[in-house]
């Protein structure tokens, strides 16, 4: 349950940042109101699932979620550049997050 919750908050990080872009230095109400809505949704989820899941792995999930949905979102909305080489750096930010999710458990 605790894993659902992280992603989720790792969603609403996805959130802010994208209307953190979108509120143009917070001159835009609805968007700089969302960003505030959405960021304290994400801490809210994060500091959740931190009470089962270890600080650490929680953090590095969260940035993690966080960093992929944000690229993600940048290359589909706002035209960041796509290569080979950013592509495959996203995917081993996908490994680590899989890595991590897999090794919480083992001591």
């Amino acid at each position: 349950m605790h894993w659902i919750i992280l992603v989720i908050g790792g969603f609403f990080e996805v959130g802010f940042t994208t209307c953190l872009k979108f509120s143009d230095n917070f001159t835009k109400l609805w968007w700089s109101i969302g960003f505030l809505i959405t960021s304290t949704l994400s801490f809210v989820f994060l500091n959740w699932a931190m009470k089962a899941i270890p600080l650490g792995t929680a953090y590095a999930v969260w940035t993690g979620i966080g960093a992929i949905g944000t690229a993600i979102v940048g290359i589909y909305f706002f035209k960041d550049p796509v290569s080979f080489w950013r592509i495959f750096f996203l995917f081993l930010i996908i490994a680590g997050v899989i890595g991590l999710r897999v090794s919480a458990g083992q001591q």
